[in-house]
């Protein structure tokens, strides 16, 4: 097992543990007070590992109620935030009792989000159950929902007490599920270069050192700007691009690999303009052709760039990008919005 520790606004660990799956009820209950739990899933995740986790955390002492709604980003809304909240009420959650968030991003951003408003704030556990959750989404406090304007138009920070991961259950997800999770640890490799660009190179990535390098990876950032002031912008590298694909898709193209496209983007970008050298894209590209990762930008260039103008990192008539200077070393840039069309290749 290897432990993070994140020095958040509320402290908490991560845990990272093949086979900790089946020992999540021991876990929690060193974590918090025996109560009721409302243990939130999707219905792919339920039907998975939802009697695991169930039964675990029932055997420590929890009383266990669950919530379960339909898979995918389309319901990432507000109804289904609204139906968790009231789901809580009806089985008459105190402030004492804890949300439990088993599943991808979705899952924990919804239920992250429940709990960050439910009695104005119950604590909440994340057990990601894709690589992509694991090693992003279930770090750093973010939670919320989307918008049809918008991708995560609406949320509050809100630190879990305690994240779970069993690497060997990512061993069980389908190529393009762990592909997606792929995707989101490009950014990690190109912002840190160094071990964690290695071992993505070296294939191990449903080890537990990889995901607990991309873990560190965030940890560090989110630790010196929580609430992205400043330096958290960072981790949007590839990211603005991403969601402006994503939401042109009807959010049925999976944010993992509209990372990777958004992040070959502003590669290419950045060596078309002298910034970063030809050897240390071709060292990412290499990465790329190796996990079979997609690089075309899918819709037309003014669609992107329409969906780009609302994303929430637009200041006035400008939107931050974030740019590889070199791997190791990325910038964030301000790009005047009536420049997007040419800025993009």
């Amino acid at each position: 097992m290897i432990t993070i520790d994140v020095k958040a606004s509320r402290p908490y660990r991560v845990e990272i543990e093949s086979g900790g799956l089946r020992k999540i009820g021991a876990r929690i209950s060193a974590l918090h007070k025996l109560c009721r739990v409302l243990l939130v899933a999707d219905d792919t995740v339920d039907g998975r590992y939802g009697d695991v986790v169930r039964q675990s955390l029932e055997e420590a002492g929890f009383d266990v109620v669950r919530f379960v709604f339909r898979h995918g980003e389309q319901s990432k809304t507000l109804d289904t935030y609204q139906q968790i909240l009231g789901s809580a009420a009806r089985n008459r959650l105190r402030r004492s009792d804890l949300m439990v968030a088993l599943g991808g991003g979705v899952t924990g951003d919804l239920t992250g989000f429940a709990a960050a408003t439910y009695l104005r704030g119950v604590d909440y556990v994340q057990i990601p159950t894709t690589l992509l959750a694991a090693i992003d989404s279930s770090v750093g406090g973010k939670t919320g929902v989307d918008l049809p304007e918008g991708k995560n138009l609406v949320g509050a920070f809100h630190q879990p007490i305690g994240v779970f991961c069993d690497p060997d259950v990512f061993r069980t997800l389908p190529t393009e599920v762990l592909r997606d999770g792929i995707g989101e640890s490009l950014k990690y490799a190109v912002l840190d270069g160094g071990v964690l660009l290695e071992t993505l190179e070296q294939g191990d990535v449903c080890s537990e050192r990889f995901v607990a390098l991309c873990v560190d990876s965030k940890r560090r950032i989110v630790e010196r700007d929580e609430r992205e002031g400043g330096l958290r912008r960072l981790l949007n590298l590839g990211h603005t691009y991403a969601h402006a694909i994503e939401r042109c898709s009807g959010y049925r193209l999976t944010h993992g690999l509209c990372v990777a496209r958004g992040l070959h983007e502003m590669i290419a970008w950045s060596e078309r303009n002298g910034l970063i050298s030809a050897p240390s894209a071709e060292r990412i590209r290499a990465i790329y052709r190796r996990y079979d990762m997609p690089t075309d930008p899918v819709y037309d260039k003014k669609e992107l760039i329409a969906a780009m103008a609302t994303d929430k990192k637009t200041e006035g008539d400008e939107i931050t990008l974030i740019l590889p200077y070199e791997i190791g070393d990325c910038r964030p840039v301000r790009v005047p919005l009536g420049e997007l069309e040419k800025f993009l290749q």
